[in-house]
């Protein structure tokens, strides 16, 4: 079935539109953003403008036709903060009504810390730690802290891009002294419920909205990084937020949509949303934010599926978000999930008996583990040069809970476990710097070799003896029944091992018979 979410923001209101399959996860169909701004001058008149009114109007629309064509069996919907405020947000939400059938819920601001919530766990790699979650609006922010079990606090607090811009009157550049107002106003309404969040305890603060992505990739840019295609599990330190922000304060509108990454219809609140996000964040005594790109929008469908299928999407079965991820892949591209598994176990045996030669951490390891579960999904496409297939796939891929880096890395090794090996003759390879592709040949060798033990698919090979002497790798196959497939294959590949550890490689066979 298809389902989309409207969420009505102060801000924006956005669409999304979303396939459930049959285990319960859902793939992304479409998205929609427009930036309408209902909450322009809400907080000073509590009324939403004319113009406001009527282009929301004309967008949600907009967008129940898209849904009705694209073929959605469900539209669910709610708004937030502008509506809730606006003394004509009733009559809007009776237009909406009238003019599409859809009927928008409002809700408050503790359920949309919660929806928010549902859709960050559903989106980074939380695992069974806590973490607080922050959402900046247009006229509220919302701090929950939670793990992958439970969630622990939540909270709505009236501040938002939209209503500090009404209070402060400061779509132009801001002077120390209104911005040492601004800190005080914000310290005032955060403070205590920040120390009641800390409280709860957590390890890391999540960011998530429209606002702190803008920022967050705003400030990823200015530190000297390439564009991104996904801004999602990036990491941003406050200092760079800082930075940015008191560069924001300085400059007139036009000129702050002139820095890469900020959007011309941020460019009037963004720098109130700095002040915001690094105070926040000092509050909360934390040096860096973790970015997310999902929000309220999938919190409503995580939520209609768990309420009306009474199973939780956030959280099937298959261990945490990373290898949620890889399992769904999988199953996507027709790939043999047992099968990889046990070639990523031989990959991971080799690596930790190996570590002392390549001296690689578990960074490197997990990157490992899951090239060796994903390496073969271009074959969906084609056999012949499927290994480029995969990197093209893996590149291309929504892979929650996965940095830029990391899937950038995992898809060379997709690319390098057959065929050629790497050299920095090859365009996307040498693009790299030197010690990725250091990690990408040590690793790339160690998949080569996993995935020869494992030739015939039958999961003989039961152990790996790794021994290290001064210029030999002597590795000890154990088994119950005949080796002589997958010693073959493993001596076959043993050169790009050889030429990455800078060591002979002796394969010899322990054959253990079964009681």
């Amino acid at each position: 079935m298809n389902l989309a979410a409207i969420d009505i923001g102060t801000n924006s209101i956005h669409m999304v539109i979303v396939r459930v399959n049959a285990n319960m996860t859902f793939d992304v169909l479409h998205q929609e953003k427009e930036m309408v701004k209902l909450g322009n001058g809400v907080f000073a008149t509590n009324q939403l403008t004319k113009e406001a009114y009527q282009y929301g109007l004309d967008t949600i629309r907009r967008y129940v036709n898209l849904a009705d064509q694209i073929g959605v069996e469900e539209i669910i919907t709610a708004a937030t903060s502008a509506i809730r405020e606006a003394r004509n947000g009733g009559d809007f939400l009776d237009e909406v009504v009238q003019q599409t059938g859809i009927s928008p819920k409002v809700i408050s601001g503790k359920e949309e810390a919660r929806l928010i919530f549902l859709a960050v766990r559903n989106a980074i790699n939380i695992n069974g730690e806590n973490a607080m979650v922050i959402d900046i609006g247009g006229g509220s922010t919302e701090a929950v802290v939670g793990n992958s079990q439970e969630i622990l606090f939540r909270y709505s607090m009236q501040l938002g891009v939209r209503r500090l811009l009404d209070m402060f009157d400061g779509e132009g550049p801001v002077s120390k002294e209104t911005k040492q107002v601004l800190e005080s106003h914000i310290n005032h309404v955060a403070k205590d419920i920040i120390m009641q969040a800390k409280a709860c305890g957590f390890k890391r603060v999540i960011g998530t909205s429209g606002t702190i992505r803008t920022l967050g990739e705003a400030a990823y840019l200015a530190s000297g990084n390439k564009n991104i295609r996904s801004v999602n599990a990036e990491v941003v330190p406050l200092s760079a937020l800082e930075k940015l922000t008191q560069k924001l304060l300085k400059l007139s509108v036009d000129k702050r949509s002139g820095i890469n990454g900020i959007n011309q219809k941020r460019a009037d609140a963004i720098h109130l949303g700095g002040v915001l996000l690094t105070q926040l964040l000092t509050l909360s005594g934390v040096e860096e934010i973790t970015l997310c790109d999902a929000s309220l929008r999938e919190g409503l469908i995580i939520d209609y599926l768990n309420r009306y299928f009474q199973r939780s999407v956030a959280f099937p079965e298959q261990g945490d978000l990373r290898h949620r991820t890889a399992a769904q892949m999988a199953r996507k591209y027709n790939v043999d999930f047992e099968q990889k598994t046990h070639v990523a176990r031989l990959a991971l045996l080799m690596f930790d008996q190996l570590k002392k030669e390549h001296k690689l951490g578990e960074y490197e390891r997990s990157l490992l583990e899951f090239a060796s579960l994903l390496h073969s999904v271009g074959q969906y496409i084609d056999f012949e040069k499927y290994q480029k297939h995969s990197r093209y796939i893996i590149l291309h891929a929504e892979m929650r809970g996965f940095t830029n880096e990391e899937i950038l890395l995992i898809a060379h090794l997709a690319r390098y476990h057959r065929k050629a090996t790497p050299k920095k003759k090859h365009t996307q390879f040498g693009k790299l710097d030197k010690q990725q592709q250091h990690t990408i040949k040590v690793l790339a060798s160690i998949l080569r070799m996993a995935i020869g033990l494992d030739i015939t698919k039958n999961q003989l090979v039961q152990n790996i003896i790794c021994q290290v002497k001064k210029d030999t790798v002597c590795m000890m196959l154990e088994g119950s029944d005949d080796l002589n497939l997958e010693l073959w294959e493993t001596k076959r590949n043993r050169k790009a091992m050889e030429k990455a550890f800078k060591k002979e490689v002796v394969i010899k066979e322990q054959t253990k018979q079964l009681a």
